[in-house]
């Protein structure tokens, strides 16, 4: 059975038959399951591939396809939760074109707006494949999960089912091919018959394979004469002769009798895409994107003043990093990214990420600490690029023993780290209580300090700190090596919060916490003057401040910072602080079981449901936040509370579960102050021990507003040289005046934005944001924007964060080409004793050039060599060799515009002869060949294997049996 057969048969199976498939909340597949089973499928595959490449062996997960299953089989739980993450924000931008661009018919092929629904695809793919090459992966999975919205619609939309194909339409993410046979001009439906609608469309449209889509109007029922409609409740062309539809969104809907069908095509044309943009990134970082990658998922993240006093700081950075590399090296806790952003007086940046740690050492050994001039430093605008650089969800240490001089960048920051959900530790040397080293001027000679930071100054970093769910460290430069040891802690895989408290101004307080069974290397960080604690585990056993021995914890104290590292048993632990000093308090260990969160806001019409909020929710009001459990299938969240950050209020939560490990929190008030989200629940949902409970928490202190701010700009490819502008809407529901609109970007693009705003009570007004990027702007450069609105007075803001990608327009469409010249093989029963070569040419048509070849398919030898063709183009020349063991071959081939071509080559079927000539030259390339081969991604990429399909059938049927393939 070829692959391609595998594949159909296997899509019908798990559409019509297989129940355990299914992760919607009704029987018709919706876009969010559409999108997670194509992910989940490439996922499994590329990191097959990965681990072939490697000479690893490679277990297919379990079914039903899960993230954690997938995760297992990929090796990498400790990416569970970014895995999750990343499947979550493409999901997301996949539902929200039905909220912000539900009148844009391109975004849905309504209309037979064929053109520009394939505009808004291959834009998009461009955009991606740029982003992806620059490591800027957020923006990519944005991107992919706005684009995957209009080519899922395709299939639901227009008649392509109808005109019984089967395939998925190719040439929806190629420029410049056919899409179909259309005509504009021609009516195409007919009157349903009462509630029949199965055979409205035209006899003669389907005869002449004429391609046409419904048209949509939830306002005026206006269509061409003889035009279909969409159809459905809130359609109202629907009613206009011809009256009903061809919607195939649902099981119910006028076609809803292909709902499957459409469903299914979309599944592989998804799959099809997600492979197209594998293929230009290279599996490795295909994964990245997807949130997967070897060790911790963490990336280690320093911020670091390089003014003249800053010499032992940066020694002791290069110290614990080396430190880190070396022991951490191979192991589970190894980061999978380094991330390094200087800043000084008067420049900071740029922000450098590898996945190499030997790079990485060698960027921290060049840094050099000089000049400064006065006092302050640009050190929130280092903090901001590294925010805007890092993956979300990082922790990021910050390097300084100075105050801040661009202290405008505070909400800014505070807003990034919000959106971020990213943790900043301060480290801060020579402050408070410790003297300050001279500053050293380019030629060495001492410059005096013009000032040192105070309480107040200094207060800025707590905040920050506090803010994210971080510590602010002082310690003198002599101890900085001995604090740095909570660099080494927190770069640990799977790291999670069970409790977070600050008090300021400080009191006695008791705190518990409870530890689950899956929790491991419990600590706890107390920063701040505390006098004495005393530590109670779950059986009474206590240990304070001076007890002799260290029976609970292993205590260490540098500077304000003091660290308790505990053996974790299960139970409720308490720790009792005794302190009049402002301080905090955190609980941290590693698990697999965790939680994602959001802010959510309902609507209703056309397009139901509810949407995640990009920035603070409203004060004064009710509340609803969507939880996602991670690292476990049948786990359950029980309780949801918003817990005051600095004080003991608490606001508890309805729960409502939605399944597919998703539930939501519905809250009758949103706290007045500063708060952070717990979670408890049970990892079992058939079990009630308690040994199974578990308790979690956010990070990041949240805060609702008065304020909001939204935006609905539509960022198609924004080219290197030309400016745009993002439209905004402030809206308050509390006393009106004049507003501050401040935007600011991480690039440091020029920008325009009209300001303050004249809001009246309760009132909204509009803006523009213009931004300007340099032609210099390299392709792919992800630009971070973010505009705030601020109060009169300073006593509320809120933000929007957007993230816009810089993508030069691509002029080269065409797929590198591939000709397979020969085959030889001949195989025997025994097939680790014989072998076989394939040979073939590839040549890119345009001057981007081929830029990379890689195997997607073997674990064999590739050979690559490149020679002149005979009109003067670059001729790549491959030969392949493998044992008869590894019966397939698929090569891929990346030009420099990110397209993508496929050599796929089997010796499945029986092969026992020479099939041409051994290639000898690139004049062979017009040689005549009878093998399997593609010169785009359309022939093999988007299929599972034969192998992969009969071991899904036999678990489906609890069978351990062999494929017999």
């Amino acid at each position: 059975m070829r692959s391609s057969e595998c594949w159909s048969l296997l899509s019908l199976v798990l559409l019509t038959g297989a129940a355990a498939f299914k992760i919607n909340r009704g029987p018709s597949m919706d876009h969010s399951e559409i999108t997670q089973m194509a992910i989940l499928d490439v996922a499994v595959r590329t990191c097959r591939s990965l681990a072939e490449a490697e000479g690893r062996d490679f277990v297919f997960p379990r079914l039903p396809l899960t993230v954690t299953h997938v995760i297992a089989a990929c090796d990498a739980v400790e990416s569970t939760k970014s895995f999750q993450k990343a499947i979550k924000s493409i999901q997301r931008k996949n539902k929200r074109v039905d909220i912000r661009r539900l009148f844009n018919a391109a975004y849905h092929f309504d209309d037979e707006t064929f053109e520009g629904g394939r505009k808004i695809i291959t834009d998009g793919l461009a955009i991606i494949k740029a982003s992806n090459k620059l490591d800027n992966f957020k923006a990519a999975r944005e991107k992919l999960g706005e684009i995957t919205h209009p080519l899922q619609d395709f299939y639901s939309h227009s008649n392509w089912i109808e005109l019984g194909k089967e395939i998925p339409n190719n040439n929806l993410i190629t420029v410049g091919t056919k899409i179909g046979n259309i005509d504009l001009a021609r009516p195409t439906c007919q009157n349903c018959v009462g509630n029949d609608c199965t055979n409205n469309i035209l006899e003669d449209i389907i005869r002449d394979q004429i391609l046409t889509t419904g048209y949509f109007d939830a306002l005026l029922s206006s269509k061409p004469a003889g035009k279909c409609s969409h159809g459905g409740r809130f359609d109202q062309t629907s009613d206009d002769e011809p009256v009903g539809g061809i919607n195939k969104d649902t099981l119910t809907a006028n076609h809803g009798h292909l709902h499957n069908a459409a469903a299914q095509l979309a599944i592989t044309a998804t799959i099809q895409l997600l492979d197209d943009i594998r293929g230009a990134a290279g599996d490795t970082d295909f994964l990245r994107m997807l949130g997967i990658s070897k060790g911790s998922n963490k990336a280690l993240c320093f911020v670091i003043d390089t003014t003249g006093s800053m010499a032992d700081d940066i020694l002791a950075v290069k110290a614990v990093t080396a430190s880190i590399i070396d022991t951490k090296a191979g192991t589970r806790d190894e980061p999978s990214l380094y991330i390094l952003v200087p800043f000084n007086d008067p420049d900071f940046g740029p922000l450098r990420r590898t996945t190499d740690p030997n790079v990485f050492k060698t960027w921290l050994s060049a840094l050099t600490a000089n000049g400064g001039g006065d006092f302050p430093e640009l050190s929130l605008s280092g903090l901001q690029l590294a925010l805007t650089g890092a993956p979300p969800g990082s922790e990021m240490f910050l390097f300084t023993d100075a105050t801040a001089k661009d202290i405008y960048l505070k909400d800014t920051v505070i807003a990034l780290i919000e959106q971020t959900k990213t943790v900043v530790n301060f480290m801060l040397t020579g402050s408070f209580i410790f003297s300050f080293r001279s500053l050293l001027d380019n030629n060495g000679n001492n410059i005096p300090r013009t000032g040192r930071m105070s309480s107040p100054e200094s207060q800025l970093y707590s905040e920050l700190a506090y803010y994210s769910g971080g510590q602010a460290i002082e310690v003198s430069k002599d101890e900085l090596s001995e604090a740095t040891s909570i660099i080494t802690e927190s770069s640990a895989a799977s790291l999670v919060t069970l409790l977070q408290a600050v008090r300021s101004p400080g009191k006695d307080e008791s705190f518990s916490f409870s530890v689950d069974e899956s929790v491991r290397n419990l600590t706890i960080y107390i920063t701040g003057n505390v006098l004495n604690f005393t530590l109670t585990s779950p059986s009474g056993v206590s240990q304070s401040t001076n007890s002799p021995n260290e029976s609970l914890a292993t205590v260490k104290v540098v500077g304000n910072f003091r660290t308790l590292q505990i053996n974790p048993t299960v139970g409720i632990w308490e720790i009792m602080l005794l302190s009049t000093n402002p301080y905090t308090i955190k609980v941290i260990g590693q698990s697999g079981i965790d939680f994602l969160f959001d802010f959510v806001q309902f609507f209703q019409g056309a397009s139901e449901g509810f949407d995640v909020l990009e920035n603070r929710p409203g004060a004064g009001g009710n509340g609803t936040l969507l939880l996602t459990l991670t690292g476990s299938d049948s786990g359950t969240v029980t309780d949801v509370s918003l817990v005051e950050a600095s004080g003991s209020g608490e606001v508890n939560g309805r729960m409502e579960t939605l399944g597919g490990g998703e539930f939501l929190a519905h809250f009758d008030t949103i706290p007045s102050v500063e708060f952070v989200v717990r979670v408890k629940g049970n990892t079992d949902s058939r079990s009630k021990a308690s040994t199974n409970d578990f308790q979690r928490q956010s990070n990041t202190q949240l805060k609702a507003s008065t304020l909001a701010i939204t935006t609905t700009f539509d960022s198609s490819i924004l080219e290197p040289g030309s400016s745009f502008s993002v439209p905004f809407t402030v809206t308050t529901n509390g006393t009106g005046g004049n507003f501050t609109i401040v935007a600011t970007n991480d690039q440091g693009f020029a920008s325009m934005v009209v300001s303050p705003v004249e809001l009246a009570d309760g009132g909204s007004a509009n803006g523009t944001v213009t931004l300007t990027a340099p032609l210099n702007t390299p392709t792919g450069t992800a630009v971070t924007l973010t505009i705030q609105a601020e109060s009169p007075g300073s006593t509320d803001t809120n933000y929007v964060v957007l993230v816009f990608s810089i993508v030069a327009r691509v002029t080269d469409n065409s797929r590198p080409l591939c000709q397979v010249i020969s085959l030889t093989a001949n195989c025997t029963s025994i097939c680790s004793q014989s072998t076989w070569v394939v040979t073939a040419n590839l040549t890119d048509a345009n001057s981007t050039g081929i830029e990379r070849i890689s195997l997607q398919q073997g674990n064999g030898t590739l050979n690559t060599s490149t020679v002149l063709g005979p009109d003067g183009e670059n001729v790549t020349l491959v030969m392949y060799t493998a044992s008869c063991c590894s019966p397939d071959f698929e090569l891929v081939a990346v030009d420099g515009a990110g397209n993508v071509g496929n050599c796929f080559q089997t010796i499945r079927e029986p092969v026992s002869a020479t099939v041409g000539p051994p290639v000898t030259n690139a004049t062979t390339s017009s040689s005549t060949t009878n093998t399997t081969m593609s010169s785009s991604a359309t022939a093999s990429p988007q299929m599972l294997s034969c192998y992969y399909f009969w071991q899904t059938m036999f678990a489906m049927l609890g069978l351990m049996v062999t494929a017999p393939c």
